[in-house]
């Protein structure tokens, strides 16, 4: 390579950085020098953080902790290969059998994040002569994973049967996959998923449910947005639920039937391909399920907290999407307003995320308020009058 290739590449990259900060959309990483939790430190300051997706706040919870010094004791800290060749071990095996349980679905299958589930799952099921019909909110995981599958592409406006309708019925493709979050990580809606799941029967199609946001928050003991919606256990379901949100630590999983679990345990190279989790992940996660499923008092705070925030919000000028859930998206439109409200935000010692383009469509940057069991409503309060403040 020559000097001026190389100045030249590097120039260019000066240049498009650049051309990030002048359209305010440049991301900027702070480091907590506290753990997870509605409190944070940065910069040896204190913040009351409405950031996180922990959102039944067990991320540092004494049980979770303990269950995890434990395994390590036990089990040691590395899995030392992939789950095919050795790295599978008895903690692993017991929580995917606990979470096929708690989902009531036949089989699970542990992935290490939600993204490697997603990037595995969708490539092993279809690709070349397929297609994925897909919302076009979704999550970017989902948006690689189709690229990944080279099936063909069908994104539909977001959560609009009828567009749907009319793709599946016109579509000849050997086999048909129909994608959706169950709740939309930016602007905290639900995915209508009776109404895919009845369009998954009628035109022979997958239904695959990215539960992200939904799993051990939505549904009876926080089973996720397919009990929330009471959904039967149809056999075409394909389900994706993380582990680093409600649960409070890292990973994910697949459930679906044991012919699908099989064949992603044959197929899917983010699975195969990738070292095993630590295995005192798994003896951590399996407390956090007995926390999850006794979590009544938990989720019921969480939606206290939710309709205090939406309460306290209502006649002023900050524009709350109609969200059922724990994330509150504050609509703010430019990308400079939106900065320049969280900036204001934090100097008043709360710290909520501004969120701008590619992440969200052009022109709705948004301020995305989340929140959690771990919140008091003592700190919601601070938000609601500080936000009032600046409007």
């Amino acid at each position: 390579m020559t000097a001026a290739n190389h100045s030249r590449l590097f120039t260019d990259l000066s240049a498009d950085l650049s051309a990030l900060d002048s359209a305010g959309l440049r991301r900027r990483r702070r480091t907590l020098e506290a753990p997870c939790g509605p409190l944070a430190v940065v910069g040896g300051r204190q913040l009351v953080s409405f950031c996180s997706n922990d959102y039944l706040g067990l991320a540092n919870d004494p049980a979770l902790v303990e269950a995890a010094c434990a395994g390590a004791k036990s089990w040691g800290v590395g899995s030392g290969a992939s789950h095919l060749v050795s790295g599978h071990l008895a903690p692993h095996q017991a929580l995917e059998q606990q979470l096929a349980s708690f989902t009531g679905l036949p089989r699970a299958l542990l992935f290490s994040t939600g993204y490697m589930a997603n990037l595995g799952v969708v490539p092993a099921l279809v690709g070349r002569g397929d297609a994925v019909f897909s919302d076009k909110l979704n999550h970017a995981s989902l948006i690689d994973a189709i690229q990944l599958s080279r099936a063909e592409s069908k994104r539909y406006p977001h959560a609009d049967l009828a567009a749907l309708e009319r793709l599946l019925a016109v579509s000849k493709a050997k086999r048909k996959l129909i994608l959706t979050d169950a709740v939309f990580s930016m602007d905290g809606d639900l995915a209508p998923l009776p109404e895919l799941l009845a369009l998954a029967e009628r035109f022979d199609a997958w239904l695959m449910v990215d539960d992200a946001h939904g799993f051990g928050v939505l549904g009876p003991q926080g089973r996720g947005s397919l009990a929330h919606c009471q959904l039967p256990h149809s056999q075409r379901i394909i389900y994706m639920g993380t582990l680093g949100k409600a649960a409070g630590a890292s990973g994910a999983f697949v459930a679906a039937q044991e012919a699908v679990v099989e064949w992603l345990l044959q197929r899917a190279r983010t699975y195969i391909f990738t070292t095993g989790s630590s295995p005192l992940i798994a003896c951590a996660l399996l407390a956090s399920l007995d926390l999850i499923e006794n979590g009544d008092t938990r989720r019921e705070h969480l939606w206290q907290l939710t309709a205090q925030l939406r309460d306290g919000l209502a006649g002023t000028r900050w524009q709350l999407l109609p969200s059922p859930t724990a994330i509150q998206p504050v609509i703010i439109g430019d990308n400079f307003e939106a900065l320049r409200i969280a900036n204001a935000l934090y100097e008043r010692g709360l710290w909520v995320p501004a969120i701008r383009p590619p992440t969200v469509p052009k022109g709705t940057a948004r301020l995305r308020v989340s929140l959690t069991a771990a919140h008091s409503t003592a700190q919601v309060a601070m938000l609601v009058d500080a936000l009032k403040a600046l409007a």
